[in-house]
């Protein structure tokens, strides 16, 4: 099948787009049927949304601070602390699942 380029509008700043011919070919060899609703710009902006906690409709993650059972350094968790279990920071808590899974 052959594409032609297409102008679309954003619907989320309203400015023009090029869903380019070889954009549309590849949202066909992904099954994809729906045109893109958002410019690039837009999109990526909503991607960080909600990668940052929050974000497609989701409220911001609330964060406590802690310090690590393990190192001992300063750290945010996103749930509260209730003192009866070990808290690790991040790196920690990766090296213990890595160890745990062996």
């Amino acid at each position: 099948m052959s594409y032609q380029d297409k102008s679309l509008t954003c619907q989320e700043c309203g400015q023009q787009f090029t869903f380019s011919a070889d954009d549309q070919a590849y949202h066909a060899s992904k099954g994809y049927v729906n045109e893109p609703k958002r410019c690039s710009t837009c999109r990526q902006a909503r991607r960080s949304d909600s990668f940052s906690g929050g974000g497609f409709g989701r409220p911001q993650r609330e964060m406590h601070p802690t310090v690590c059972a393990e190192c001992g350094k300063d750290t945010m968790v996103p749930f509260r602390p209730r003192g009866d279990r070990p808290v690790y920071c991040s790196d920690c808590f990766s090296r213990k699942a890595a160890h745990s899974s062996r």
